[in-house]
Formats: structure tokens, sequence, C-alpha cells
């Protein structure tokens, strides 16, 4: 009787964690598809520049975020956010059950910061620039975001505007915010491996050094995307050039912290 008992115990005990399984597996998918329908819905805003929708579909905004594992209710970092591209999808797409960071905001517009969405937006200046002999190059000395517990951080081609030390203050930095199992994202434009310092590539990395860096600062890398992937691109323009403007070839790496 006492060996029915255990069993019936057993069997209970194991149907209990496959539906709690389940049903996290089905709260997680469930979950993904909101973001991602709160993504499509700030695409849409007719309150989006008609320049930036324009850019969509070479960017591939909702199966970027899907491949970096952004959800509804995360605490995101977004780097060096430009003109703020990202920046309008990101905000609305979290608001109100997660919330967007943003670090080194100095180009973003009075504009975008007056938008509605930017309300629960928090701006994290943690150091600044240094600047080199090099247009658009900067360093960056050791340093601290000053917040922790991240589920994501994200950078959209601006590793290449820092020098290598900058870079790997970066990564250190971004190891530091992010909980254990946190996803760091790249994107940038590819570099042929190995070519040495021109200055039509100064706008371009190559992928291996950037994986070697990264993995150095304590990240392993989790996987990459061809999202971004140009044949037509041979990796000897700047990226400015209009024969490639808009069409370079980029990397997509994604980085996780260990999670001990």
């Amino acid at each position: 009787m006492l060996r029915h008992v255990t069993a019936l115990a057993l069997i209970f005990g194991l149907s209990t964690l496959i539906i709690s399984v389940a049903q996290a597996d089905m709260h997680s998918s469930s979950s993904k598809d909101n973001f991602a329908d709160r993504l499509r819905a700030a695409m849409a805003d007719e309150t989006r520049p008609e320049k930036d929708k324009a850019r969509d579909a070479n960017r591939l905004p909702v199966e970027t975020l899907t491949f970096f594992g952004i959800d509804s209710d995360q605490r995101v970092l977004e780097l060096l956010p430009g003109g703020g591209w990202y920046t309008r999808l990101l905000a609305p797409a979290l608001e109100g059950t997660g919330k967007l960071y943003l670090a080194f905001a100095g180009r973003l517009s009075d504009e975008i910061k007056a938008e509605r969405f930017m309300k629960e937006v928090e701006f994290l200046e943690s150091t600044s620039f240094e600047p080199t002999d090099h247009r658009g190059i900067f360093n960056l000395v050791t340093f601290d975001f000053n917040v922790e517990g991240l589920d994501s951080v994200l950078t959209f081609r601006n590793l290449h505007n820092l020098t290598p030390s900058g870079r790997m203050a970066t990564h250190k930095a971004v190891l530091d915010a992010l909980k254990p199992g946190g996803v760091y994202g790249v994107i940038d434009h590819t570099r042929r491996h190995n070519e040495p310092d021109v200055e039509a590539n100064w706008r371009r990395l190559d992928p291996v050094q950037v994986i070697l860096e990264i993995e150095a600062a304590g990240f392993v890398l989790e996987g990459s995307s061809d999202l971004h992937a140009r044949s037509t691109d041979e990796l000897i323009l700047e990226v400015g050039d209009e024969a490639v403007s808009g069409k370079t070839d980029r990397f997509t790496l994604k980085f996780r912290k260990p999670k001990n």
C-alpha cells in the first residue's frame, strides 16, 4: 500500500512539474508575442518619422530584437542611441511593463526626449569620452553604469566609435550591469578579418576581434545571426559611401553573462 501511495505521489509531483514547466513556456511565448505586437505598433505609429519607417526593411527590428530575446517585462540598456532610431521603438514597447535605460545619449534630440513614451526612460551617464587623433573615434577609461541586474544591453553600430581599450572598458561595465544570464547584443559594420586600419574601414570592425574582446571580458558567445549580412558589400568602401550606405554587411552577435 505504501508503495502505491509513494508511486502516486511521484506521479502527481512529476505531473505538477510538467504542467508548471509548460505554463512557464506558454507564459514566455505569450510575453514575447506581446512584445512583438507592441513593437509593431510602435513601428506603425503615425507620429513616427517617415525616414525612420523607410529603414525598417533594412534594420528588421522585430526579427533583430527577437533574436536577442528582448521581452516586454525586461530592463534593457541601449548604448549610444545616436539619433534614437531604436529608442523610438524600444521605449514604447517596454513602457509600463519593462524599463529602458540609455547610456551616452548625448546625440539624442530634444524632440525625441520630449516624446510621451520617454517619460519612463532613465538616462545613465557614468563617464565621458576622451577624443583621439582620429575623427569619430573615442576612448573610455574604466567606468561603471551604476545600475545592476539588467536583463539585456544592446548596442547598434556603435562599438566602431571606440578604441580597443575603450571597447574593453565598455564590455566590462556591461558585464557588471547585467544580471547572471543576461544578454549583450551587438551589431556593427563588418571589416575583413585581420585587415589593417585604413581610412575607408574606420567605421568597420573585425567580428572575430570583437568576439575575442567580449569573451575576454567574461561573456560567452551564444549565437550569431545573418539577419544583417549583405553579400553585395565587398567590405572595401567607407560605410557612408552612397554605394553601400544602408546596405553594409553587418555582424549580429548575442553574448550571455555566465550564471556562475
